[in-house]
């Protein structure tokens, strides 16, 4: 039920910007199908990156703060 839901919210983003039902709806049943895949071991290794590149910019602005409070 759940992937229904979402196929239909991303099926009506689309057709809302192509103007076009049928695209929409063809997208929107085709992305619970393409979420499953996308988010197998390949989404789960982006997923990883992507929160170390989020944890290493929080630990570089939190030792730039630092320094520049000793700085002062």
């Amino acid at each position: 039920m759940i992937r229904s839901l979402i196929g239909a919210a991303i099926g009506r983003r689309i057709a809302g910007r192509s103007g076009g039902g049928g695209r929409g709806a063809l997208i929107g049943a085709a992305a619970p199908f393409i979420a499953r895949r996308a988010f197998g071991p390949l989404g789960l290794a982006v997923a990883g990156a992507w929160g170390a590149k989020k944890l290493y910019d929080r630990r570089q602005r939190s030792r730039a703060a630092t320094t520049t409070t000793t700085a002062l």
